[in-house]
Parts: structure tokens; C-alpha cells; sequence
């Protein structure tokens, strides 16, 4: 968000305010994200047929009864800080269009639902949703409905989408009263937040990662990979294991999925991050506020365990995330952000698992499918890579789909095509009563030049990579050190650089840290050996591999800003950070460009504001999600640009 912020509606028109809950703030967060990064997409949209013999005004109102019945309908948030504002209910025009088709078919819904999708919305100023009527002969046959998600989640624009249809066939809206967000913004213990806090990043902190990374994919890694896929078999399928095994559908499906990667992989434990509704009381199951949120379960396999096991200990480990899902997200990813600098490495879940479908809008049916069968296609990007495995599932007119997401450096084209065919036929086996024995190594071998460090897999030709783009590196060598099998030792990374004079191992680790999150497979090593540039000297020759006990990378000195750019940083810092933050230790306004945001204390929340102060001392050039990774302050500031000055056009000067 560099741009300033525009004004909020005319305070007359709120009616009560309050700050947004903890699944809120990261969407509020995420409408920052330039659309192409962002993890879920915004808006939300689907459709509803209109029963005759109901007409537009008979739209109109119905969803002006809806405006009046649920909050989230007449509610903008606050740019700057996490807060949200209902209106009355007359406070603006209901968003509702009509558009004329030749004929309200189901291509033709899809379409209309992905040609609303793309509409921008607003929620700062305006209604947070979107409508449009589609006519056919002048007669209403289909509502499409967009929602911003920060104010409502995809269960609960279901939600929205059947009182509409209940209401246009006259039956009326439920008597129950729904939950509005505001009534659950505080349901939340402090204590047992920052307990879950402390939880989630204890198991974070040794947690493999990246274990997809070196198990398929082209070389160059460079495409993403969306599909679907639907089977009719699977879903009775998927209601025999679950009923044998005692869990919910939804875990089965995990289950089988966390075997799958684990079968493939050789490891036992990872992270999955997974989408849940949070709606475990009935009055919120008729509420359209945000309510969907990610919990972190941490999956433990042990060799050998049957199916069975596998189940159980999902299930297990899902209940234990569900309980202590109500941390403060904003927090957590500052907190994470820091241990992740520490550490050298980058976290990522290894599953993104939800639990129903978003609309896949960019997903085209092959010529060939049969219409209501059976189905997969595939579209490929060369976008930015995908670190996740992305698994969308859910049980739909009596199938279950599966939806796939996955950059090319994790499964090519084939591999993501087999996943889930591979998945359905796993439940037909276990349907049919195999077990199917968790095997105790990977069974699939992992490409050329990835390597497998205690904190998660490496690929080394980009690790050198790396460090050759730092100035002054001549050339380097990437290679694993240490002797996992020596009493107390433990294998590292060690980097061997053949360097210009001033160039000190410091300034390596820094550079490497500043590339975490962008590139897929980096961590950063635990040892940097500086040899010094000879004359005429090309490559470096075959070196000895490195001993463990070797010194640790030096902490680097705090350093002050110097430049006008990281003054305006520096200053923005300080002005939105806590008072007395862990890394300033020279004073309250003292800032180290050395470190990044999150070792500061600057959360999430903070983000849009910053942006704002740097705007207002005249810079631009760095986008919010660039803030949330573990990038030094140095770093930031030598992306940021002067704003282009302002063409004075007459009349008074603009303040």
C-alpha cells in the first residue's frame, strides 16, 4: 500500500467500532499483498439461481434485508489500524448491477462469477460486497455475490448466498439472531494466546522444512501448477475409512495425504497448515463474519504404522492445533520472523490443506470433459514459484474434488496431475481393508543437488548462487560439513569463498538472509571460510571438507542508519514499534539496519502504517509483503525511491 490513504466514510454513519478479531487481521494484512502473492484469493464470489416467480426488485429486497440482518454487509475497516466500523443499514447504495445474457447456462454462470471476482472492492470506504443480477429475456435467473474476505469468510458467504435464495422463495431468514464480529472480537484469553504463542513457535523451531523441495520438478523451477480433480468412487470411498477409522472425512483425507508425502519423502515430521471454519457453536454457523482461520498441525509418523496409526495421530494433532488456534497471528509471524533470522532458514508448511474449495476461476475444462464427470486439467504459469503443497478438498453433489496448487520446483506438470489419482486409488486400497504400512525410507529419490540439513533441505547450486552475487566474491563452493555419526557432531552447511579484500564473513551471512523467502531451497550456512583472491586465480580449487567444532558466524555489530532513505525507515521504526524492543539497544531510538523488522517488534498490524510514514517522508518503492520476511532494515532502505515530485496544475497547493 504506497499510496496515501484516502478518507473513511463520514463518521455519522457508524454506529459502533471496534478492533478486528485475530483471523481478521491477517486478511486485513493480506489486501495489501499484490494480487498475484496473495495465499487466498480476495474477493470471494459464487452464485445462486433465482426461483420464479421472483423479480429484480424482489432481489433488491432480499438483500436489503440481508444488509439489515448481518453487520459484516455494512462494515469498512480502518487503513491504518485494526479496526472495523458497522454503518446503518441505509448508510450507502446497495452495490447491485444487472447484466443481460443470451442464456443463464452454467459456462455462462462460471464466467460471471470470475467477471465479478476481478471487480476490485474497497473495504475502507464501501460496502465490503458486491452483487449482480444476471437477466435473461429481462428476467432474473442467477444472483452472482463478491465479498471482500477481511470481512467475511467462504463459509460464510454460503451462508449469505442460501438466506438469499430462502428469502427470493419466500421462506423467510432463520429466527435466530446471527454472531456479528464485533460481539466476538474480545472472545479471546490473553494468556492462553501468547501460550499458544510460545507452543506453536517451540514446534516450529525444529521442524523440517521444505521436505517436498528436492523431490521432483524441472530444473529451473520456475512454473506453478493449478488443477482439479473430481471422483464419484472417492466418496464413498472416503465415507467407508473414515467410519472405520473413527474420524471426520476431512482428517481421513489428510491422513491419507500426510502418508502419501511421507511415503514419498522418508520424512515423519512436518508441518501442515490447515484451514478450518472455527464455527463449533450453532449460533455461529449463521453468521457471514470471519470465522475460517489456519491452524499449524504438526504431523509426528512413526515407520511402519498402518494406516490406522497414521489416522489417529492426525487426528490428534489436528485437535491439539484447533485448541490453541486462537493465537494472535500478527505476532506470531513477527516471532517466527525472528527465529527464522536466527536460524538461517525459512519456515514453510509443507501442506496447505482447506477444507473446502475456493472458487477456481482460472481453471478451464479440457475439450474433452464430460459435462458433470470426472475430471482433471492442468494450467501452467511461469509465475513465481509455489513453496507449498496447496490441497483444496471438499464433498460436492456426492464427489470429492480436489484442488492442487504447486510450483514447478516441487512437482512438475505429471507429478501434479498423478497426486491426487494416486490419493483416490490409496482410498479405494484402504477401503477395500489394506492397511498399507508406513514404509521407513523415502521412495523417491531426491534431485541432483539438494542436500538434507538438520534444519531442512538445502539445494547447494543456489546457495552459491547466492553468495557469488554478493560484491566483492569471486567464486564459491557450497558444501555440507560436520559428521552426523561423530559423538556431538552435527552435519552444516559450510560456504568457501574465494573474496576481494573487506569482505568479511558477516557480510555474507547478511546477504544470504536478505535473499531467505526468495529463493526456494536457501538457508543460510553455518560456517563461511574467506580465501583470499590471488592473482590470476580462476575457480577454486577441490577443498578439504570442514570439521565440526569450527567457530560460529560472528554477530554482526549494530549498525545506525546513514543514508536519507534509512533515516525515513529508522524514523517510521520507531515511531510504530514498541517502546523498548529487544534489538535496540542503544537507546529508544536507537535503530539497528542490521536486523529486520520482526527483531524490532513491528508486527503485521503495523505494516500499513509504516508504509504510510514513508510515504509522508517521501519514499516509496517497498511492498507490504516484503515487510513480513526477514530482510535487514539495510536492505529495505536501498530498495526505496525518492516519490516522483508532483506537477503543480494551478490553483492551490495540494497539502
Amino acid at each position: 500500500m504506497n499510496h496515501a490513504p484516502r478518507p473513511a466514510p463520514s463518521p455519522a454513519t457508524v454506529i459502533r467500532s471496534g478492533p478486528l478479531n485475530w483471523v481478521q487481521q491477517w486478511h486485513w494484512y493480506e489486501r495489501t499483498v499484490p494480487a498475484p502473492r496473495r495465499v487466498n484469493p480476495t474477493p470471494l464470489a459464487d452464485h445462486c439461481h433465482v426461483p420464479p416467480p421472483a423479480t429484480v426488485a424482489d432481489v433488491h429486497r432480499a438483500l436489503a434485508a440481508l444488509t439489515v440482518r448481518h453487520e459484516a454487509l455494512r462494515t469498512t475497516v480502518d487503513p491504518l489500524r485494526p479496526v472495523q466500523h458497522v454503518h446503518r443499514a441505509d448508510w450507502a447504495p446497495l452495490p447491485v448491477d444487472t447484466v443481460e445474457v443470451p442464456v443463464a447456462s452454467a459456462d455462462t454462470l462460471e464466467a460471471a462469477t470470475a467477471a465479478l471476482a476481478a471487480r476490485p472492492i474497497d473495504p475502507e470506504r464501501d460496502p465490503p460486497w458486491l452483487a449482480r443480477v444476471l437477466l435473461e429475456a429481462g428476467e432474473p435467473r442467477a444472483v452472482v455475490l463478491a465479498a471482500h474476505h477481511v470481512v467475511i469468510d467462504g463459509w460464510g458467504l454460503g451462508v449469505l448466498l442460501d438466506q438469499l435464495h430462502d428469502l427470493l422463495r419466500g421462506t423467510g431468514a432463520p429466527a435466530n439472531t446471527p454472531a456479528h464480529p464485533l460481539d466476538a472480537a474480545d472472545d479471546q484469553d490473553p494468556e492462553r494466546a501468547r501460550a499458544a504463542e510460545r507452543e506453536w513457535l517451540t514446534r516450529l523451531a525444529d521442524n523440517p522444512t521444505c521436505v517436498l523441495g528436492p523431490f521432483g520438478g524441472r530444473d529451473d523451477g520456475e512454473g506453478r501448477h493449478r488443477l482439479q480433480h473430481r471422483s464419484a468412487e472417492a466418496y464413498d470411498d472416503l465415507d467407508r475409512v473414515a467410519r472405520r477409522h473413527r474420524v471426520s472425512p476431512e482428517i481421513a483425507m489428510l491422513a491419507a495425504l500426510a502418508h502419501d508425502v511421507a511415503a514419498r519423502t522418508g520424512e515423519h515430521r512436518f508441518l501442515a497448515s490447515v484451514v478450518v471454519s472455527n464455527r463449533a457453536r450453532a449460533a455461529l454457523r449463521s453468521s457471514i463474519g470471519v470465522r475460517a482461520l489456519t491452524v499449524p498441525v504438526q504431523i509426528d509418523l512413526r515407520p511402519g504404522a498402518g494406516f490406522g496409526e497414521v489416522a489417529a495421530s492426525v487426528a490428534a494433532a489436528s485437535a491439539a492445533a484447533y485448541r490453541h488456534g486462537r493465537w494472535r497471528p500478527a505476532e506470531l509471524v513477527a516471532a517466527q520472523a525472528r527465529t527464522d533470522r536466527r536460524r538461517g532458514v525459512v519456515t514453510v508448511p509443507t501442506i496447505e490443506y482447506n477444507c473446502y474449495s475456493w472458487p477456481r476461476d482460472y481453471l478451464v475444462p479440457a475439450p474433452n470433459t464430460a459435462p458433470g464427470g470426472a475430471a482433471t486439467w492442468i494450467s501452467s504459469a511461469p509465475d513465481e514459484p509455489c513453496d507449498t503443497l496447496y490441497v483444496d478438498f471438499s464433498r460436492d453433489g456426492g464427489a470429492v474434488t480436489l484442488d492442487v496448487t504447486v510450483g514447478d520446483h516441487l512437482l512438475d506438470a505429471g507429478q501434479a496431475a498423478a497426486l491426487p489419482v494416486r490419493l483416490c486409488a490409496f482410498l479405494r486400497a484402504l477401503a477395500d481393508g489394506d492397511e498399507r504400512a508406513l514404509p521407513a525410507h523415502r521412495l523417491t529419490r531426491p534431485a541432483p543437488g539438494w542436500w538434507r540439513a538438520p534444519q531442512g533441505w538445502v539445494c547447494l547450486p543456489r546457495v552459491a548462487d547466492v553468495v557469488r552475487g554478493h560484491p566483492g566474491v569471486l567464486d564459491a563452493t557450497v558444501a555440507p560439513g560436520g559428521d552426523a555419526t561423530a559423538k556431538g557432531g552435527a552435519p552444516h552447511l559450510v560456504v568457501h569463498a574465494r573474496t576481494a579484500p573487506g569482505v568479511t564473513p558477516g557480510d555474507l551471512h547478511v546477504h544470504v538472509l536478505d535473499h531467505l523467502g526468495e529463493v526456494p531451497g536457501l538457508l543460510a550456512p553455518g560456517r563461511y571460510v574467506l580465501l583470499p583472491a590471488a592473482p590470476g586465480s580462476g575457480r577454486l580449487p577441490d577443498l578439504p571438507r570442514a570439521t565440526t567444532g569450527g567457530p560460529e558466524t560472528p554477530q554482526l555489530p549494530a549498525r545506525p542508519p546513514a543514508t536519507d532513505a534509512e533515516r525515513a525507515l529508522a524514523a517510521a521504526v520507531t515511531a510504530v514499534g514498541p517502546p523498548d524492543p529487544p534489538a535496540r539497544a542503544g537507546g529508544r531510538d536507537a535503530v539497528d539496519m542490521n536486523r529486520c523488522l520482526a527483531d524490532h517488534g513491528i508486527t503485521l498490524i503495523a505494516v500499513p502504517r509504516l508504509l504510510a510514514l514513508l510515504h509522508r517522508s517521501g519514499f516509496t518503492g517497498i511492498a507490504s509483503d516484503e515487510l513480513a520476511g526477514t530482510a535487514s532494515l539495510g536492505h529495505l532502505a536501498g530498495a526505496l525511491e525518492p516519490l516522483p515530485p508532483r506537477v503543480h496544475r494551478g490553483g492551490e497547493n495540494s497539502p
